[in-house]
């Protein structure tokens, strides 16, 4: 996953989920509890989720091609959306189901095996607990100072997003777990189970729908953060023979920035001087933006009325 820093993040999240799904359908098939059937489907999904992030980001590091010249950059965000889609139907779907289902029959947990969900919940806590740790170590170097929420919603890499949303979600759908788990043991009411189950459906379709909508922005294709944004305007400026007419730019994968804008030459100005300027403003906005792998400046007279206009015929 070039250049994303979240390999790290997304390996340790699947090798967690991997072991965990094991554990809780051992315990499911002992107690025939639907939280614990719910959580094991759950793991399931996160796993074949870090399955996808991993083969999008594989995919994305592919060269551009006559048939796709702006390069694969964009894979990482379709993978990402499937994602949400598997998070959604899979895991979401699938345990509002088993809670209607086992609500229509709320059978108790009983036999010996009746402490194995809850040796298997606290393990999967622990492990979870690092899985996110992972996650938050490999996200703050990018993250810096800005919040969680903000990080989450304005990253151009889906992997750590998705990740830490998986996470917090797998480590919450343990609580409820263990809720409904620990009240239909103390109660001999199978209801506590079936309400477990439903709270991790209701929380797996809520986060499948944040994913869904973050990573769809990302595929529409979104501008670049502010802070690179007056990066750019400041070095087409830096000459003082050249000034932005018009700017806009599009994140064509997390690393790639197509930059494209107007920028104004002088009234007599030769084709040597404007094509000097225009190589000066290139080369200084790649130096400030390193992610600007796609460059386009056309040249134009500067009038008032132009200032942020569409870019077209002057």
């Amino acid at each position: 996953m070039a250049g994303s820093g979240g390999t790290k993040a997304v390996v340790a999240a699947l090798a967690a989920n991997l072991t965990i799904a094991a554990l809780k359908f051992v315990a499911y098939l002992l107690t025939l509890s639907s939280s614990m059937l719910a959580e094991a489907i759950h793991s399931v999904a996160d796993s074949g989720n870090q399955v996808l992030l991993l083969v999008g980001g594989k995919r994305a590091a592919r060269q551009a091609s006559p048939s796709h010249p702006f390069g694969y950059g964009r894979d990482r965000y379709i993978y990402a959306f499937i994602v949400s889609i598997v998070l959604f139907s899979v895991g979401g779907l699938f345990a509002l189901y088993e809670a209607y289902h086992k609500w229509q029959d709320p059978h108790p947990i009983e036999g010996f095996w009746w402490w194995v969900p809850l040796a298997v919940l606290a393990g999967a806590i622990i492990a979870e607990s690092f899985s996110l740790r992972t996650a938050v170590r490999e996200s703050n170097p990018m993250r810096g100072t800005t919040g969680w929420v903000d990080f989450i919603r304005r990253s151009k890499a889906p992997e750590l997003p998705v990740i830490l949303l998986e996470d917090f979600a797998a480590l919450l759908g343990l609580v409820f777990a263990l809720f409904g788990v620990s009240l239909t043991l103390l109660t001999g009411n199978g209801l506590w189970d079936a309400a477990g189950t439903a709270m991790i459906g209701l929380l797996l379709v809520a986060i499948a729908a944040v994913l869904a909508i973050e990573t769809k922005s990302l595929l529409l294709g979104e501008s670049a953060s502010r802070e690179h944004l007056l990066l750019i305007e400041q070095a087409i400026a830096a000459d003082d023979e050249t000034r932005v007419i018009h700017l806009k730019t599009m994140h064509l994968g997390p690393e790639e920035l197509l930059v494209a804008a107007k920028i104004s030459v002088g009234r007599s100005d030769s084709g040597q001087e404007i094509a000097r300027l225009i190589d000066g403003a290139e080369r200084r906005i790649r130096d400030a933006v390193p992610i600007a792998t796609l460059i386009y400046l056309e040249p134009d007279i500067f009038r008032s009325e132009s200032v942020g206009r569409p870019a077209g015929p002057a």
